[in-house]
Protein backbone atom coordinates (compact mmCIF):
# COMPACT_ATOMS: atom_id res chain seq x y z
CA UNK A 1 0.00 0.00 0.00
CA UNK A 2 1.50 3.70 -0.70
CA UNK A 3 2.51 5.51 1.54
CA UNK A 4 0.61 8.62 1.04
CA UNK A 5 -2.65 6.01 0.97
CA UNK A 6 -2.17 5.02 4.60
CA UNK A 7 -1.77 8.60 5.24
CA UNK A 8 -5.10 9.51 4.33
CA UNK A 9 -6.41 6.55 5.77
CA UNK A 10 -4.61 7.51 9.36
CA UNK A 11 -6.07 11.07 8.79
CA UNK A 12 -10.01 10.34 8.00
CA UNK A 13 -9.20 7.79 11.29
CA UNK A 14 -8.18 10.06 13.52
CA UNK A 15 -10.68 12.69 12.50
CA UNK A 16 -13.60 10.01 13.63
CA UNK A 17 -11.80 9.37 17.00
CA UNK A 18 -12.17 12.85 17.90
CA UNK A 19 -15.86 13.32 16.48
CA UNK A 20 -16.10 9.47 18.68
CA UNK A 21 -15.35 11.52 21.86
CA UNK A 22 -17.18 14.71 21.22
CA UNK A 23 -20.31 12.05 20.75
CA UNK A 24 -19.76 10.42 23.79
CA UNK A 25 -19.16 13.50 25.40
CA UNK A 26 -22.54 14.49 24.40
CA UNK A 27 -24.49 11.52 25.37
CA UNK A 28 -22.35 11.16 29.26
CA UNK A 29 -23.98 15.27 29.67
CA UNK A 30 -27.10 14.29 28.67
CA UNK A 31 -27.46 11.49 31.00
CA UNK A 32 -26.34 13.39 33.72
CA UNK A 33 -28.93 16.44 32.95
CA UNK A 34 -32.50 16.55 33.64
CA UNK A 35 -33.09 15.99 29.41
CA UNK A 36 -31.92 12.53 30.37
CA UNK A 37 -35.72 11.34 30.42
CA UNK A 38 -35.80 12.60 26.77
CA UNK A 39 -32.20 10.67 25.69
CA UNK A 40 -33.42 7.63 26.92
CA UNK A 41 -36.84 8.01 25.43
CA UNK A 42 -35.23 8.60 22.01
CA UNK A 43 -33.67 5.20 22.36
CA UNK A 44 -36.45 3.11 23.24
CA UNK A 45 -38.35 4.54 19.94
CA UNK A 46 -40.05 1.51 18.38
CA UNK A 47 -39.28 1.40 14.96
CA UNK A 48 -41.16 -1.28 12.26
CA UNK A 49 -40.33 -2.58 9.16
CA UNK A 50 -43.45 -4.55 8.28
CA UNK A 51 -43.74 -6.59 4.51
CA UNK A 52 -47.23 -8.11 4.76
CA UNK A 53 -46.88 -10.30 8.32
CA UNK A 54 -43.56 -9.85 8.25
CA UNK A 55 -41.68 -7.69 10.15
CA UNK A 56 -38.84 -6.49 12.11
CA UNK A 57 -39.71 -4.35 15.34
CA UNK A 58 -37.16 -3.50 17.70
CA UNK A 59 -36.66 -0.14 19.50
CA UNK A 60 -34.48 2.13 17.97
CA UNK A 61 -30.98 1.58 20.14
CA UNK A 62 -31.38 -2.31 18.87
CA UNK A 63 -31.87 -0.69 15.05
CA UNK A 64 -28.48 1.19 15.77
CA UNK A 65 -26.72 -1.17 16.87
CA UNK A 66 -28.19 -4.53 14.86
CA UNK A 67 -28.23 -2.76 11.81
CA UNK A 68 -25.97 0.49 11.41
CA UNK A 69 -23.57 -1.85 13.07
CA UNK A 70 -23.87 -4.50 10.30
CA UNK A 71 -22.40 -1.26 8.02
CA UNK A 72 -19.49 -1.09 10.63
CA UNK A 73 -18.91 -4.74 10.16
CA UNK A 74 -19.13 -5.25 6.95
CA UNK A 75 -16.31 -2.31 6.39
CA UNK A 76 -14.33 -4.04 8.95
CA UNK A 77 -14.34 -7.08 6.56
CA UNK A 78 -13.56 -5.27 3.03
CA UNK A 79 -10.63 -4.37 4.93
CA UNK A 80 -9.69 -7.17 5.97
CA UNK A 81 -10.22 -8.89 2.73
CA UNK A 82 -8.19 -6.13 1.16
CA UNK A 83 -5.44 -6.28 3.91
CA UNK A 84 -4.68 -10.11 3.52
CA UNK A 85 -4.52 -10.21 -0.27
CA UNK A 86 -2.55 -6.99 -0.94
CA UNK A 87 -2.26 -4.71 2.01
CA UNK A 88 0.40 -4.61 4.66
CA UNK A 89 -0.94 -7.62 6.49
CA UNK A 90 -0.24 -9.74 2.45
CA UNK A 91 3.41 -10.85 3.64
CA UNK A 92 4.12 -12.97 6.45
CA UNK A 93 7.05 -11.20 7.53
CA UNK A 94 4.58 -7.84 8.17
CA UNK A 95 1.77 -9.78 10.26
CA UNK A 96 3.92 -11.58 12.61
CA UNK A 97 4.58 -8.70 15.31
CA UNK A 98 0.77 -7.30 15.10
CA UNK A 99 -0.54 -10.93 15.50
CA UNK A 100 0.99 -11.60 18.21
CA UNK A 101 0.80 -8.58 20.08
CA UNK A 102 -3.41 -8.91 19.20
CA UNK A 103 -3.28 -12.45 20.50
CA UNK A 104 -1.86 -11.56 23.70
CA UNK A 105 -3.86 -7.93 23.84
CA UNK A 106 -6.88 -9.88 24.03
CA UNK A 107 -6.10 -13.45 25.80
CA UNK A 108 -4.56 -11.50 29.12
CA UNK A 109 -7.42 -8.96 29.33
CA UNK A 110 -10.30 -11.92 29.43
CA UNK A 111 -7.87 -13.94 31.66
CA UNK A 112 -7.96 -10.81 34.15
CA UNK A 113 -12.07 -10.03 33.58
CA UNK A 114 -12.55 -13.83 34.15
CA UNK A 115 -10.83 -14.21 37.36
CA UNK A 116 -12.21 -11.10 39.09
CA UNK A 117 -16.02 -12.46 37.72
CA UNK A 118 -15.04 -16.20 38.33
CA UNK A 119 -18.01 -16.64 41.11
CA UNK A 120 -20.54 -14.96 38.77
CA UNK A 121 -21.82 -16.47 36.02
CA UNK A 122 -24.27 -13.63 34.66
CA UNK A 123 -21.01 -11.33 34.80
CA UNK A 124 -18.80 -13.88 33.62
CA UNK A 125 -20.23 -13.54 30.17
CA UNK A 126 -18.90 -9.86 29.77
CA UNK A 127 -15.00 -11.79 29.44
CA UNK A 128 -14.42 -10.65 25.89
CA UNK A 129 -15.40 -7.25 26.88
CA UNK A 130 -11.48 -5.35 27.88
CA UNK A 131 -10.68 -7.59 24.65
CA UNK A 132 -11.33 -5.12 22.26
CA UNK A 133 -9.73 -1.85 20.99
CA UNK A 134 -11.03 0.51 19.22
CA UNK A 135 -8.90 2.19 16.41
CA UNK A 136 -10.79 5.05 15.58
CA UNK A 137 -9.90 6.50 19.43
CA UNK A 138 -6.61 4.88 19.31
CA UNK A 139 -5.65 6.95 16.28
CA UNK A 140 -7.45 10.29 17.21
CA UNK A 141 -5.10 10.11 20.05
CA UNK A 142 -1.86 9.93 18.45
CA UNK A 143 -3.48 12.67 16.51
CA UNK A 144 -3.53 15.03 19.42
CA UNK A 145 0.54 13.86 19.95
CA UNK A 146 0.94 15.63 16.58
CA UNK A 147 2.90 14.55 13.52
CA UNK A 148 6.25 13.46 14.90
CA UNK A 149 4.59 10.03 16.09
CA UNK A 150 6.55 7.59 13.37
CA UNK A 151 4.03 5.87 10.71
CA UNK A 152 5.58 2.55 11.66
CA UNK A 153 3.88 3.38 14.84
CA UNK A 154 0.58 4.41 13.26
CA UNK A 155 0.63 1.10 10.63
CA UNK A 156 1.63 -1.27 14.16
CA UNK A 157 -1.65 0.27 15.85
CA UNK A 158 -3.64 -0.31 12.83
CA UNK A 159 -2.61 -3.70 12.49
CA UNK A 160 -2.77 -5.21 15.86
CA UNK A 161 -7.06 -3.43 15.50
CA UNK A 162 -7.35 -5.42 12.51
CA UNK A 163 -5.96 -8.84 13.91
CA UNK A 164 -8.40 -7.59 16.93
CA UNK A 165 -11.57 -6.76 15.15
CA UNK A 166 -10.88 -10.29 13.48
CA UNK A 167 -10.79 -11.72 17.20
CA UNK A 168 -13.83 -10.10 17.83
CA UNK A 169 -15.98 -11.17 15.24
CA UNK A 170 -14.71 -15.23 15.50
CA UNK A 171 -15.76 -14.22 19.39
CA UNK A 172 -18.66 -12.54 18.63
CA UNK A 173 -19.94 -15.83 16.08
CA UNK A 174 -18.84 -18.14 18.45
CA UNK A 175 -20.18 -17.10 22.12
CA UNK A 176 -22.75 -14.15 21.54
CA UNK A 177 -25.67 -15.99 20.12
CA UNK A 178 -29.00 -16.65 21.61
CA UNK A 179 -31.22 -19.78 20.43
CA UNK A 180 -30.99 -20.41 16.77
CA UNK A 181 -33.86 -20.81 14.44
CA UNK A 182 -33.13 -23.44 11.98
CA UNK A 183 -35.18 -21.96 8.88
CA UNK A 184 -33.88 -18.71 9.11
CA UNK A 185 -30.44 -20.61 9.38
CA UNK A 186 -31.15 -22.30 6.77
CA UNK A 187 -32.01 -19.21 4.74
CA UNK A 188 -29.18 -17.62 5.18
CA UNK A 189 -27.15 -20.36 4.03
CA UNK A 190 -29.02 -20.46 0.90
CA UNK A 191 -28.10 -16.76 0.56
CA UNK A 192 -24.26 -17.72 1.16
CA UNK A 193 -24.35 -20.17 -1.46
CA UNK A 194 -25.83 -17.78 -4.20
CA UNK A 195 -23.11 -15.37 -3.27
CA UNK A 196 -20.71 -18.00 -3.68
CA UNK A 197 -22.29 -18.94 -6.93
CA UNK A 198 -21.86 -15.05 -8.21
CA UNK A 199 -18.66 -15.02 -6.97
CA UNK A 200 -17.15 -18.09 -8.90
CA UNK A 201 -18.96 -16.78 -12.11
CA UNK A 202 -17.25 -13.38 -12.04
CA UNK A 203 -20.25 -11.51 -10.71
CA UNK A 204 -18.62 -7.68 -10.72
CA UNK A 205 -21.47 -5.73 -10.17
CA UNK A 206 -22.13 -4.79 -6.34
CA UNK A 207 -25.80 -4.39 -6.47
CA UNK A 208 -26.64 -8.63 -6.72
CA UNK A 209 -24.08 -8.73 -3.78
CA UNK A 210 -25.65 -5.43 -1.79
CA UNK A 211 -29.42 -7.04 -2.92
CA UNK A 212 -28.69 -10.78 -1.48
CA UNK A 213 -26.76 -8.84 1.58
CA UNK A 214 -29.95 -7.52 2.65
CA UNK A 215 -31.26 -11.02 2.98
CA UNK A 216 -28.46 -12.13 4.31
CA UNK A 217 -28.76 -10.16 7.31
CA UNK A 218 -32.58 -10.28 7.80
CA UNK A 219 -32.44 -13.82 7.75
CA UNK A 220 -29.16 -13.61 10.08
CA UNK A 221 -31.25 -11.61 12.43
CA UNK A 222 -33.90 -14.02 12.85
CA UNK A 223 -31.96 -16.56 12.98
CA UNK A 224 -30.48 -16.30 16.75
CA UNK A 225 -26.82 -15.26 15.26
CA UNK A 226 -25.95 -11.63 15.91
CA UNK A 227 -26.98 -10.11 12.68
CA UNK A 228 -23.97 -7.95 12.11
CA UNK A 229 -22.01 -11.22 10.97
CA UNK A 230 -24.07 -11.10 7.93
CA UNK A 231 -21.71 -8.10 6.91
CA UNK A 232 -18.61 -9.40 7.48
CA UNK A 233 -20.04 -12.74 5.29
CA UNK A 234 -21.19 -10.44 2.67
CA UNK A 235 -17.68 -9.04 2.58
CA UNK A 236 -15.65 -12.16 2.16
CA UNK A 237 -17.32 -12.14 -1.41
CA UNK A 238 -17.23 -8.91 -2.49
CA UNK A 239 -14.23 -9.29 -5.82
CA UNK A 240 -11.28 -7.39 -5.59
CA UNK A 241 -10.68 -7.07 -9.08
CA UNK A 242 -12.87 -5.15 -11.47
CA UNK A 243 -13.77 -5.22 -15.32
CA UNK A 244 -10.72 -3.87 -17.14
CA UNK A 245 -9.76 -0.92 -17.29
CA UNK A 246 -12.45 -0.29 -14.01
CA UNK A 247 -11.91 0.57 -10.71
CA UNK A 248 -12.16 -2.52 -7.50
CA UNK A 249 -15.59 -2.95 -6.82
CA UNK A 250 -14.18 -4.14 -3.30
CA UNK A 251 -11.79 -0.82 -3.07
CA UNK A 252 -14.68 1.37 -4.50
CA UNK A 253 -17.16 0.10 -1.84
CA UNK A 254 -14.59 0.32 0.87
CA UNK A 255 -13.63 3.85 -0.01
CA UNK A 256 -17.31 4.67 -0.38
CA UNK A 257 -18.33 3.21 2.82
CA UNK A 258 -15.53 5.13 5.10
CA UNK A 259 -16.87 8.67 5.75
CA UNK A 260 -20.24 7.08 6.08
CA UNK A 261 -19.25 4.40 8.88
CA UNK A 262 -16.18 7.05 10.19
CA UNK A 263 -18.25 10.31 10.84
CA UNK A 264 -22.23 9.32 10.94
CA UNK A 265 -22.47 5.45 11.80
CA UNK A 266 -20.10 5.52 15.03
CA UNK A 267 -20.58 8.39 16.40
CA UNK A 268 -24.09 7.69 16.28
CA UNK A 269 -23.48 4.25 18.15
CA UNK A 270 -21.50 6.12 20.81
CA UNK A 271 -24.07 8.74 21.23
CA UNK A 272 -26.81 5.86 22.09
CA UNK A 273 -24.44 3.84 24.39
CA UNK A 274 -22.21 5.73 26.16
CA UNK A 275 -24.94 7.64 28.18
CA UNK A 276 -23.96 6.92 31.60
CA UNK A 277 -25.94 8.50 34.29
CA UNK A 278 -22.56 9.26 37.07
CA UNK A 279 -25.35 10.77 39.42
CA UNK A 280 -23.97 8.97 43.02
CA UNK A 281 -21.13 7.01 41.79
CA UNK A 282 -18.90 6.29 44.26
CA UNK A 283 -15.57 4.04 44.60
CA UNK A 284 -17.41 1.12 45.64
CA UNK A 285 -19.41 1.04 41.98
CA UNK A 286 -16.18 1.53 40.27
CA UNK A 287 -14.70 -1.31 42.21
CA UNK A 288 -17.63 -3.84 42.12
CA UNK A 289 -16.58 -6.93 39.93
CA UNK A 290 -17.83 -6.15 36.72
CA UNK A 291 -16.67 -2.33 36.20
CA UNK A 292 -12.90 -3.25 38.03
CA UNK A 293 -12.64 -6.45 36.21
CA UNK A 294 -13.44 -4.30 32.75
CA UNK A 295 -11.16 -1.80 34.06
CA UNK A 296 -7.84 -3.80 34.68
CA UNK A 297 -8.33 -5.54 31.57
CA UNK A 298 -7.89 -2.88 29.74
CA UNK A 299 -5.65 -0.64 31.50
CA UNK A 300 -3.42 -3.88 32.77
CA UNK A 301 -4.19 -6.16 30.81
CA UNK A 302 -3.45 -5.28 27.57
CA UNK A 303 -0.35 -4.05 28.37
CA UNK A 304 0.50 -7.29 29.66
CA UNK A 305 -0.69 -8.96 27.00
CA UNK A 306 0.26 -6.73 24.13
CA UNK A 307 3.85 -4.99 24.87
CA UNK A 308 4.85 -8.45 26.77
CA UNK A 309 4.56 -10.81 23.91
CA UNK A 310 6.13 -8.36 22.25
CA UNK A 311 8.65 -8.18 24.04
CA UNK A 312 8.77 -11.93 24.35
CA UNK A 313 8.71 -12.09 20.62
CA UNK A 314 11.50 -9.68 19.69
CA UNK A 315 14.04 -10.52 22.14
CA UNK A 316 13.67 -14.31 21.36
CA UNK A 317 14.50 -13.27 17.95
CA UNK A 318 11.18 -14.06 16.52
CA UNK A 319 10.22 -10.94 14.95
CA UNK A 320 12.08 -7.35 14.81
CA UNK A 321 10.90 -4.34 16.57
CA UNK A 322 9.95 -1.87 13.91
CA UNK A 323 11.96 0.85 12.63
CA UNK A 324 11.80 4.00 14.02
CA UNK A 325 9.60 2.84 17.27
CA UNK A 326 11.38 2.72 20.23
CA UNK A 327 10.23 0.60 23.41
CA UNK A 328 8.80 3.37 24.94
CA UNK A 329 6.76 3.79 21.84
CA UNK A 330 5.78 0.21 22.03
CA UNK A 331 4.38 0.53 25.19
CA UNK A 332 2.64 3.58 24.98
CA UNK A 333 0.70 1.92 21.50
CA UNK A 334 0.04 -1.03 23.80
CA UNK A 335 -1.45 1.57 26.51
CA UNK A 336 -3.46 3.03 23.62
CA UNK A 337 -4.96 -0.07 23.13
CA UNK A 338 -6.79 -0.26 26.27
CA UNK A 339 -9.29 2.42 25.06
CA UNK A 340 -11.82 -0.43 24.15
CA UNK A 341 -14.68 2.41 23.81
CA UNK A 342 -16.46 1.36 20.62
CA UNK A 343 -16.01 -2.26 20.42
CA UNK A 344 -16.46 -3.17 23.82
CA UNK A 345 -19.13 -1.17 24.26
CA UNK A 346 -20.86 -3.30 21.36
CA UNK A 347 -19.93 -6.69 22.72
CA UNK A 348 -21.06 -5.34 26.03
CA UNK A 349 -24.27 -4.66 24.84
CA UNK A 350 -24.20 -8.36 23.71
CA UNK A 351 -23.08 -10.10 26.98
CA UNK A 352 -25.63 -8.73 28.96
CA UNK A 353 -28.71 -8.26 26.44
CA UNK A 354 -30.54 -10.67 28.33
CA UNK A 355 -29.26 -9.71 32.48
CA UNK A 356 -31.16 -6.57 33.06
CA UNK A 357 -29.93 -2.51 33.21
CA UNK A 358 -27.72 -3.17 36.62
CA UNK A 359 -24.79 -5.12 34.38
CA UNK A 360 -25.28 -2.79 31.55
CA UNK A 361 -24.97 0.42 33.21
CA UNK A 362 -21.57 -1.42 35.00
CA UNK A 363 -20.02 -2.82 32.07
CA UNK A 364 -20.66 1.38 30.21
CA UNK A 365 -19.53 2.36 33.55
CA UNK A 366 -15.87 0.16 33.48
CA UNK A 367 -15.37 1.03 29.46
CA UNK A 368 -15.76 4.65 30.15
CA UNK A 369 -13.30 4.86 33.09
CA UNK A 370 -11.03 1.81 31.65
CA UNK A 371 -10.43 3.45 28.42
CA UNK A 372 -10.07 7.35 30.06
CA UNK A 373 -7.24 5.71 31.93
CA UNK A 374 -5.32 3.80 29.62
CA UNK A 375 -6.12 6.85 26.82
CA UNK A 376 -4.37 9.50 29.23
CA UNK A 377 -1.44 6.74 30.34
CA UNK A 378 -0.96 6.55 26.65
CA UNK A 379 -0.70 9.51 25.40
CA UNK A 380 1.84 10.51 28.19
CA UNK A 381 3.63 7.67 27.64
CA UNK A 382 3.81 8.02 23.22
CA UNK A 383 4.77 11.84 24.16
CA UNK A 384 7.36 11.33 25.96
CA UNK A 385 8.66 8.36 23.66
CA UNK A 386 8.55 10.66 20.72
CA UNK A 387 10.80 13.02 22.40
CA UNK A 388 13.36 9.73 22.67
CA UNK A 389 13.72 9.86 18.71
CA UNK A 390 17.00 10.70 16.99
CA UNK A 391 15.85 13.80 15.22
CA UNK A 392 16.04 13.69 11.06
Amino acid sequence: MPVKAIQDFLKLEAASGIILMFAAVIAIILANSPLNQYYELLLDVPVVIAVGTFEIAKPLLLWINDGLMALFFFLVGLELKREFLEGDLSQPGQIALPAIAAIGGMAIPALIYAWVNFDDPAALNGWAIPAATDIAFALGILAIVGSKVPLQLKIFLTSVAIFDDLGAIIVIALFYTSELSVTSLVVAASVIFGLFIMSKRGVKDTAPYIFLGIILWVSVLKSGVHATLAGVVLALFIPIEGRKGEPSPLKSLEHNLHSLVAFIILPIFAFANAGVNLTGVGISDIVAPVPLGIILGLVVGKQLGIFGFCFLAIKTGLVKLPENVNWTLLYGAALLCGVGFTMSLFIGSLAFEQSGDNLIYQDRLGIIVGSIISGTLGYLVIKAGVKKLKPE
